[in-house]
């Protein structure tokens, strides 16, 4: 499982993270797994138990805490979200490369753990601007569930640069294409053990 690596995806609430690496995964089946993070949030229409997400309630995601189950964990907008090692253990043992949706915090960590064994991506929206409009054309949040995004989204950024690298998802045909070419190349370089 030493050959196998992570591509962890990050970015804020609207960016287009879940429409770019759809697009990835659709290419690189044979080669990429979705990594299917745990949380303690809703579950929205058209979401499944088990393929979206673990969703589990507060007790059980606290009780995978202190039995050491996640490699990362975070509270985000009032819900937990983790990544098990359990899940990123499945994927490697199907001869495949991780592939994570999670927030910038989540991204860091696992580079402290994997280090070069891990590719962070930062999707970046064109403006913040943009990114309002995108929010708010979503439909999910308005008022006060707008501004705390926003304002996350402003912290977020601040941390693009410790990021293996930054896309500014103007267009996403465009931003696909430029991360597959990013993904193919790290996927071949061997990782410094």
């Amino acid at each position: 499982m030493d050959d196998y690596k992570i591509i962890v995806i990050s970015g804020p609430s609207g960016v287009g993270k879940t429409t770019i690496y759809k697009q990835i995964l659709q290419e690189y089946s044979n080669n990429i797994s979705f990594s299917i993070s745990a949380t303690t949030r809703k579950i929205r229409d058209g979401e499944e138990d088990g393929k979206d997400y673990y969703f589990l309630s507060v007790e059980e995601f606290k009780q995978l805490i202190d039995k050491d189950d996640f490699i990362e964990w975070e509270c985000v907008h009032n819900n937990y979200y983790g990544t098990l090692k359990s899940e990123i253990y499945r994927i490697w043992k199907m001869g495949k490369h991780g592939l994570l949706d999670i927030d910038v915090r989540g991204g860091l960590h696992i580079k402290e753990i994997f280090g070069d064994k891990s590719f962070l991506v930062f999707i970046a929206p064109p403006s913040m601007s943009e990114l309002e409009n995108r929010l708010r054309n979503r439909g999910t949040c308005a008022g006060e569930a707008l501004k705390r995004r926003l304002d996350n989204a402003a912290i977020e950024m601040e941390q693009q640069d410790f990021y293996d690298t930054v896309l500014k998802n103007e267009h996403v045909t465009i931003a696909v294409t430029e991360l597959k070419k990013q993904i193919k190349k790290y996927i071949a370089k061997k990782p410094l053990l």
